[in-house]
C-alpha cells in the first residue's frame, strides 16, 4: 500500500473515530483533512470501499500487536493485561455510534469484524486461558470453549450505545471494568497473589 493511501486512511480513520461513521460525508473528510474529494477517489471507489480498506488495515495492525504482546508476555495474565491496556488506549476516544453505523451501513466491513471476533479473538482468548491454567494462574474448572464464546458475544453488548450510552459511558472505562471482572474470575489464588504484588495499582486504580 503507497504511503499516501496509508496517511488517508489513518487520518479518515481518526475523524471515523471521533464523530462516528454515518454522519460524516466524503465531503467532510475532504474539509476536514483540507484535500479535495477527487483525491480521496483517486485511491478508493467510494465511502465503503474506504472504510472496508481501513477495518482490514485495523484488523491486521491489531493482530501483529497482540501477536507480539503474546510473546512478550511472561505469563497469560501479564499477557492478557498488555492487550487489554492497548484495546483501552486505542478505545478511549471512540464514539460507540461507529460499531452501529459499520452494522447498519457498512454490513461487509461489519462481517469482516464480526470473522476477526470469532476467529483470531476467540483463539487468543481460547489459549491464553489454557495457558493461565497450565501456569497455574487460572482457575483449573474452566471451560475455555465456553469463557472464550461467552467474552466474544459480550463485546458487542460492551459497544451498544443501548446498553452503555455515550458519553455517560465511555468505551475506554467500560473495556477497564470488564478486564477487573474478567481477570479476576479467571484467576485462582496464585493468580491473585501475583495480579496484586505486579498490578493492583493498574487494575484497581
Amino acid at each position: 500500500m503507497d504511503e499516501k493511501k496509508l496517511q488517508l486512511i489513518q487520518r479518515a480513520g481518526a475523524v471515523f473515530m471521533k464523530y462516528g461513521i454515518k454522519s460524516v460525508t466524503m465531503d467532510d473528510l475532504a474539509r476536514e483533512l483540507g484535500i479535495s474529494k477527487k483525491t480521496f477517489y483517486i485511491h478508493f471507489k467510494d465511502k465503503n470501499d474506504l472504510i472496508l480498506t481501513s477495518i482490514k488495515l485495523k484488523i491486521a495492525s491489531e493482530k501483529q500487536i497482540c501477536q507480539d504482546c503474546a510473546t512478550a508476555g511472561a505469563n497469560a495474565i501479564e499477557t492478557l493485561i498488555s492487550i487489554s491496556d492497548f484495546i483501552i488506549e486505542q478505545l478511549s476516544n471512540v464514539n460507540p455510534t461507529l460499531f452501529y453505523d459499520l452494522q447498519k451501513y457498512h454490513p461487509e466491513a461489519w462481517q469482516v469484524m464480526q470473522d476477526h471476533k470469532w476467529k483470531f479473538v476467540y483463539d487468543n482468548i481460547h489459549t491464553n486461558i489454557l495457558q493461565g491454567i497450565k501456569e497455574d494462574l487460572y482457575r483449573s474448572n474452566l471451560d475455555p470453549k465456553i469463557i472464550a464464546r461467552y467474552y466474544v458475544a459480550s463485546i458487542d453488548n460492551m459497544m451498544s450505545p443501548e446498553i452503555f450510552p455515550w458519553p455517560e459511558f465511555k468505551t475506554d472505562s467500560i473495556v477497564k471494568q470488564i478486564l477487573r471482572f474478567q481477570i479476576r474470575g479467571l484467576a485462582n489464588e496464585e493468580g491473585i497473589k501475583y495480579i496484586k504484588e505486579n498490578f493492583n495499582t493498574k487494575i484497581n486504580e
